[in-house]
């Protein structure tokens, strides 16, 4: 089967309004969170990293970076092949603002109308997995060789309705996200859109190998560790790799006190020795079903630029694994994982060509 290149990206994130000035921003170490208060009657306030230009009718600040970010990622080369555009959230902001109503199609139908994309478009919502199951799909069908080009959009702006309910479930945390920290007390949500343009009739720098995704609904707000192992074991196998192969992982690693642990845990489990890990959501956010392609973007472009996150707290000892300080001299082959709800467990693996 032909090679699947990743030939192109663009995002848009807390950071900045592109890959580049998103990477400049973070090799400054800028915090981009701003406060949000809960909807209702409530005070209560959380921290966020939002984009720019936040105000304003949500459905053409929706079409805006659309747009902006599909043309950073040349999305305009790939038009007649696939779309998958993923999202968890849809435009629930526009219906909190009385400009949609619950129509996914509808939705699907602006994004591609927005972008005048020719071929098949596909949606797919699986929670904070949306993205990293976009890019399998894709990688999938452009295996078969139904299509030449596929874009994986992940979509995920500002509302009101997400971050009251991990605010409900007491999954928020008052201060900052602290990856695998010592006195990590939560979450902190964020938006986001990424393009990943894929082809099979271009060549870059990076292949997408394959991944897997695996679902455990007994614990439909957690993961779960027999899962995460799965998850890396089905992907090293779909890919027909070895553990050792792998040169660094992208973790969710996103400041859960439960769900931290089991990610380590999991990892511990499934790599005799764990390789390095970054984690990305102090510097962006948990941008939700918009999460994997996001982070995959943001992460190439550190690989390439030579530019490293860093993280404010102390690692939790009793984990038994910690972040990398800085990138490691060489990164061949990574993976990209991203944990969510309804059990779902997701990783893509990409190779340097």
């Amino acid at each position: 089967m032909k090679p699947v290149y990743l030939v192109g990206s663009g995002l848009a994130c807390a950071l900045g309004l592109t890959v580049k000035t998103s990477l400049t921003a973070l090799s400054q170490g800028r915090d981009a969170a701003a406060t949000r208060v809960l909807p209702g009657e409530s005070t209560t306030c959380f921290p966020y990293r939002a984009m720019a230009d936040v105000s304003g009718d949500w459905n053409e600040r929706a079409r805006t970076f659309i747009r902006r970010v599909a043309l950073e990622a040349r999305a305009e080369k790939a038009r007649d092949g696939a779309l998958f555009l993923a999202t968890s959230s849809f435009d629930i902001g526009a219906m909190e603002q009385g400009a949609a109503v619950v129509d996914y199609q509808a939705f699907a139908d602006q994004v591609a109308n927005c972008l005048q994309w020719r071929g098949p478009v596909y949606v797919l919502s699986t929670a904070c997995t949306s993205s990293l199951n976009a890019m399998m799909a894709a990688h999938a069908l452009l295996r078969s060789d139904e299509v030449e080009d596929a874009l994986v959009l992940g979509v995920e702006l500002s509302n009101q309705l997400t971050l009251g309910g991990f605010a409900a479930l007491q999954l928020l945390s008052p201060g900052r996200c602290k990856p695998f920290g010592r006195d990590r007390d939560g979450l902190v949500l964020g938006e986001s859109i990424a393009a990943l343009r894929f082809s099979t009739r271009e060549a870059s720098f990076w292949c997408m190998l394959g991944g897997a995704n695996v679902v455990d609904g007994r614990q439909p707000t957690s993961a779960s560790v027999p899962a995460v192992v799965s998850m890396y074991q089905k992907a090293l196998a779909n890919c027909g790799l070895t553990a050792d192969a792998i040169d660094l992982i992208k973790v969710q690693a996103a400041g859960s006190p439960g769900n931290d642990a089991i990610e380590a845990q999991g990892l511990r489990d499934s790599f005799e020795v764990v390789p390095p890990l970054v984690s990305l959501k102090t510097a962006i956010g948990h941008t939700m079903g918009a999460s994997g392609a996001a982070e995959v973007a943001l992460l190439i472009a550190c690989l390439e630029q030579g530019v490293w996150p860093t993280y404010a707290d102390v690692v939790d000892a009793t984990l038994g694994v910690h972040l990398a300080t800085q990138a490691p001299a060489s990164v061949r082959r990574f993976m990209a994982s991203i944990l969510g709800f309804g059990g779902g467990h997701a990783t893509v693996v990409l190779e340097r060509a």
